[in-house]
């Protein structure tokens, strides 16, 4: 691989690390800047995942060390979202990615109307919509629905999480971005793991990818602890209508 494509790729590793600390979406920046190498779409999924998998993890460590983590559902989320995420990378190379393109452009349109018209979501906590079927709701929401889908494609999964747990369970965005890390770090070794096995990894890469990926993580989850909800909120905004953005160009291209 020339010298140049693998700056762009860890460039793109430290902007991912750093979007997916704050809101999710690293994917964004960094799946497209594999791809452009020329590598096949499965292996440039599966090496994305190795070098995701440890940034998330260090942003999910930054959190824990200021932020409560909702730990009734983080826990059993990140466990089904390991089963759940390898289901999906074992049906990614039999699933079209142009079959569920026009649905998540969807879902996010409607993401980013419902931030918008709802500003006050996620800006405080509201512990009175916490109910035990709440909390059963986003489990499975998070640890199945969303973790299945991070393993067909991926980008957007942490965006996802932090919505659903806003949503349905009424934590801040802070503290949902920092339960997200702990499910996203189920989906990413559930998938690892499948694409691992199936030979799809590059590993001299992804591994110094990783690197990357980390200090943009720590920086990531460094200002969203530092600037609150509010800075969360907008970030979440940008990278949904970069994801709209992306996808719609990707359905109508081609």
């Amino acid at each position: 691989m020339p010298l140049e494509q693998v700056l762009i790729v860890l460039v793109a590793a430290v902007g991912a690390g750093w979007v997916d600390a704050v809101v999710g979406g690293g994917g964004l920046l960094q799946l497209p800047a594999i791809m452009i190498t020329g590598m096949p779409t499965l292996e440039a999924m599966a090496t994305n995942k190795l070098s995701s998998v440890f940034g998330t993890t260090s942003a999910a460590i930054a959190y824990a060390r200021s932020t409560k983590l909702d730990r009734q559902v983080a826990i059993p989320g990140a466990g089904l979202a390991v089963l759940s995420a390898g289901l999906g990378a074992w049906a990614a190379a039999s699933i079209s990615a142009e079959v569920l393109r026009p649905a998540v452009m969807v879902v996010l349109l409607a993401v980013a109307a419902f931030v918008t018209l709802r500003p006050s979501l996620g800006a405080l906590p509201q512990p009175h919509l916490r109910t035990n079927a709440r909390v059963v709701a986003a489990v499975a929401a998070a640890g199945v629905g969303i973790a299945f889908y991070d393993g067909i494609i991926g980008p957007g999964t942490g965006t996802f999480l932090i919505i659903a747990f806003t949503a349905i369970l009424g934590l801040d965005f802070v503290s949902a971005s920092a339960s997200a890390k702990i499910i996203n770090i189920g989906t990413n070794v559930g998938a690892l793991v499948v694409f691992g096995v199936q030979g799809h990894v590059q590993w001299a890469l992804g591994l110094g990818m990783a690197v990357c990926n980390v200090a943009g993580a720590q920086l990531g989850a460094r200002m969203a602890l530092k600037r609150g909800a509010a800075f969360v909120r907008i970030v979440l905004l940008c990278v949904v209508a970069a994801l709209v953005a992306r996808l719609g160009w990707q359905q109508f291209s081609g």
